[in-house]
């Protein structure tokens, strides 16, 4: 399994948001340039974010995003999965796509292992755990 650019700008966006919404909504002129990450890339991620209720958009001058929740209760497996999909390493365990050898092929036991693996990692890591770590490093979302 690879995460692709959209899961990984997608963090990135959110932890910008978590980090600098006190003042209210955040543009996604800013977070483009704090994080160095095309405008129009961030549009196509903003919009799979609220189409999932993860952010809301207010319009006009003050206008922008904010989280809908507060950090806390984000992990990072809700984020991925609102960007990436499944995050199961093989198709054969996406209901969608099983495949008729799954009730007997032994080696499902190992892909849902890792998959078991991956889901424990992505869903213990919350959002507010990402801005506590971040705020001890000097570059991105610390800018602006």
């Amino acid at each position: 399994m690879k995460i692709s650019t959209k899961g990984r700008y997608a963090l990135r966006l959110m932890l910008d948001l978590a980090m600098h919404t006190e003042g209210g909504c955040v543009s996604i002129k800013s977070i483009a340039q704090r994080q160095g990450i095309s405008e129009k890339y961030l549009e196509q991620i903003i919009k799979m974010l609220s189409a999932a209720g993860l952010v809301a958009s207010t319009r006009g001058k003050q206008g922008g995003y904010r989280l809908t929740k507060t950090p806390e209760e984000y992990t990072v497996g809700e984020i991925l999965r609102v960007t990436e999909g499944s995050l199961a390493p093989v198709s054969c365990l996406d209901e969608e796509h099983r495949c008729e050898n799954c009730d007997d092929c032994v080696t499902i036991e190992i892909w849902q292992n890792v998959l078991d693996a991956i889901n424990e990692v992505v869903d213990s890591i919350t959002l507010s755990y990402l801005v506590e770590k971040q705020k001890t490093k000097k570059t991105c979302c610390n800018k602006g």
